[in-house]
């Protein structure tokens, strides 16, 4: 963000993120929206700051290919909320201690994964997948929470 921009307020992130999104489901087939609403009010709930919520907001859109790092690098975002984002984009091929180990190194990351986790790990999200994934995205979620010294109900 260059400094004679002003960063985006968390309507504005939430509008980008919405559209960016917007032709997206998550796997039971529900506006992917829906996820990023919840992460950010799970990021608001456990007393996230303004950059944190607009990380949650954004925490998928370039591993999804929502959007492109090139968009934020350019974005009117805080530093803090870039560095947020990119700590919270899943590389290809990348092992879960490699990824645990970036959200730990990036100030206020940890806090938006957990509110990330806390959703994808709702029983009754859950509960509109197939017994299979429902089983491989509980132990992965766990592995995560572990890797990051989360409780489950963090």
């Amino acid at each position: 963000m260059s400094d004679d921009k002003q960063p985006m307020g968390l309507d504005e992130v939430e509008a980008v993120a919405r559209r960016a999104h917007a032709a997206q489901t998550d796997k039971a087939g529900r506006p992917y929206t829906e996820h990023l609403r919840a992460v950010a009010e799970g990021t608001r709930a456990r007393g996230g700051s303004d950059e944190q919520i607009a990380a949650a907001w954004l925490h998928d859109a370039i591993e999804d290919h929502a959007l492109t790092r090139d968009w934020l690098e350019q974005a009117a975002l805080t530093p803090a909320t870039k560095a947020i984002v990119l700590a919270l984009t899943k590389r290809e091929g990348e092992e879960a201690e490699e990824y645990a180990a970036r959200i730990l190194a990036t100030p206020g990351a940890r806090l938006v994964k957990a509110a990330d986790l806390a959703h994808n790990s709702d029983p009754a999200r859950r509960a509109a997948l197939d017994r299979a994934t429902q089983e491989r995205l509980a132990l992965k979620y766990a592995k995560m929470r572990k890797l990051l010294g989360l409780a489950e109900g963090d």
